[in-house]
């Protein structure tokens, strides 16, 4: 079965999209801040530690590293680059550590939605217990901060065929579920809500690269290639860039100063703006979507 969540566009025959200030790429950094539970129960489809017996000490202390060590280290460099993150957020880290709340908080950064643990996936969940698990995690970001949470990653990549419907149903405005395109583009859902994907990334992503032993040095070139390239393109069609980080991998003393490095060289460039992936979809809203709508209907 095809996914019919979105349209098929070559990229190249779209309508322009402009940014703001005539930028071309426009700039994402997605820290997930994540907690992992010590004895976590089986998870339908995956048992969340795969060393057995539990408790996995090993797997949960390397990731509690990123929450005690490596989150505030990633933080100093951000505030040295003038860097606002979009955080994807295990919302039960605002709970369990309220420093990190506030440190996010103080700093103003946008939040997306991680789920409540990174332990507790969605694959396997009946519908309406996926749409409870959704609204938990509604009504704890407003009980903890009054507001509305604007985007979803579901926890461990673990979206299902409802996940799109539920979290439009629940008022989120955009997801970060889907790898398909350098550009923001609406997603079909049920009930006529109207919910955007905004471009993550599993390519530029240093724990899906961290397996196949990518050290930081590797991964700081990465960062810097894909940019040229969408730098190069963004000057006749704009593109997202989005990396992807990890506290417990690249907050090691270790790797922080390529990432470091390879940030500043980007900042440092014309034509970047450095957003969150709310503004994303607002700006994409007011300043493309319709017009995107428009060509699809003339290609059908």
């Amino acid at each position: 079965m095809e996914p019919d969540r979105y349209s098929y566009s070559p990229i190249l025959g779209r309508p322009r999209w402009s940014l703001p200030g005539g930028a071309r790429v426009a700039l994402w950094i997605v820290p997930n801040v994540e907690h992992y539970e010590y004895l976590p129960d089986m998870q339908r489809e995956r048992d969340p530690w795969p060393r057995t017996p539990h408790p996995d000490v090993l797997g949960y202390s390397l990731r509690d590293y990123g929450n005690r060590v490596g989150f505030w280290r990633m933080f100093d460099m951000f505030d040295r680059l003038g860097i606002r993150s979009t955080v994807s957020l295990n919302l039960a880290v605002y709970e369990h550590y309220p420093e990190i709340m506030a440190a996010i908080e103080t700093r103003g950064w946008d939040v997306m939605c991680h789920g409540l643990y990174n332990t507790c996936y969605h694959w396997g969940m009946a519908e309406a217990d996926e749409r409870a698990e959704i609204a938990a995690c509604v009504d704890l970001f407003r009980r903890l901060t009054g507001r509305m949470l604007p985007g979803w990653f579901s926890p461990g990549v673990s979206n299902t065929l409802s996940t799109p419907d539920l979290i439009a149903e629940a008022g989120i405005g955009y997801s970060a579920d889907f790898y398909h395109d350098d550009q923001p583009t609406p997603l079909r859902v049920r009930g006529g809500q109207e919910l955007v994907s905004v471009p993550y990334t599993m390519d530029l992503n240093d724990a899906v690269l961290y397996r196949y032993d990518t050290e930081g040095a590797e991964f700081a070139r990465m960062i810097r290639d894909h940019f040229e390239t969408v730098w190069r393109e963004g000057e006749t069609q704009p593109r997202v860039m989005c990396v992807a980080l990890h506290p417990y991998i690249m907050g090691h003393a270790h790797r922080i100063r390529h990432l470091e490095r390879a940030l500043g060289d980007i900042l440092a460039r014309d034509g970047v703006w450095l957003t969150s992936g709310a503004e994303i979809v607002q700006w994409y809203r007011g300043h493309g979507l319709a017009e995107y709508r428009a060509y699809l209907g003339s290609q059908a």
